[in-house]
């Protein structure tokens, strides 16, 4: 079997007891960066072998695991800190696991995501995790326009000399949001600022950024959102209106009916601009 096991984000009296239990009982412990979690074992006192799993070899490692397990030795996947899988190349093993019909379990514990968004003061009914933000221009400019109309809070991940850029492209992309930015957790300095995007990029536009931070940030009203979807199509014409939508994949009815809902129309006044 594989065991996802959460690992402290800081504070190491996080670790639960079926996690150190397991940690010492598995045959193997596949770990992000095996002289950062050697630091753990060692505080626990377990002296279960250690091999890496990590962004740059979770392809070809995960065969190797694969046949491990196919073999029937139990392994233990732990990352850096936090949980396994969650913005992490972990999700590769599982993938595979579950292809090859081997048991995958998880045991429960810290995650920064998670930590964050209760300590925010931001609605967590509903929310989205995005991790970092794509290092690829194009890729980075589409994730932070589908961000634009995000009704959800958002929870992204960030480093501190990445900080200050994040932030102005948030800002620009979002408007001014609030948004708490969250650091150190469960560490002995942990701190939550709670503030608006505008504020935070002229804050730390003066101050050095230190420490791995959360950003957790207020998603668009449902009130704003129909406002900026009314201000892209009120000045197209009805046909370019439907355009729209069939470009997005709408079949033609679908997108009439979409079209005469957001203009407050009829069907046929739709179907006879359309004619004209």
């Amino acid at each position: 079997m594989l065991y996802l096991c959460a690992t402290p984000i800081g504070n190491l009296g996080d670790i639960t007891q079926r996690v150190r239990e397991t940690l010492a009982e598995v045959d193997l412990i596949a770990a992000e960066d095996t002289r950062n979690s050697l630091h753990l074992l060692n505080h626990l006192g377990i002296k279960t072998p250690l091999t890496s799993y990590h962004e740059y070899n979770k392809y070809d490692k995960a065969e190797v695991l694969i046949r491990k397990l196919k073999e029937g030795q139990d392994i233990a996947l732990i990352s850096d800190a936090g949980t396994p899988s969650i913005s992490d190349p972990g999700e590769v093993l599982v993938k595979r696991c579950i292809e090859e019909g081997i048991a995958v379990t998880s045991l429960p514990g810290p995650a920064a995501c998670i930590t964050a968004l209760t300590l925010s003061g931001l609605p967590t009914r509903r929310f989205v995790f995005e991790g970092f933000l794509p290092a690829d221009k194009k890729e980075r400019m589409e994730v932070l326009e589908e961000l634009t109309g995000e009704t959800r809070t958002i929870i992204l991940y960030e480093a501190p000399h990445h900080l200050l850029h994040t932030l102005k492209e948030l800002c620009e992309a979002l408007g001014n949001r609030p948004i708490a930015l969250c650091r150190e957790l469960t560490k002995r300095f942990e701190s939550v600022e709670h503030t608006y995007l505008d504020d935070a990029v002229e804050y730390y536009g003066k101050e050095e950024p230190r420490g791995e931070y959360v950003l957790v940030i207020l998603g668009q009203t449902r009130e704003e959102k129909i406002r900026s979807e009314r201000a892209v199509w009120e000045s197209m014409s009805i046909p370019e209106h439907m355009a729209m939508y069939e470009v997005q994949g709408m079949d033609h009815k679908e997108a009439m009916k979409q079209v005469a809902q957001d203009r407050g129309i009829r069907k046929r006044d739709v179907y006879n601009a359309l004619h004209k």
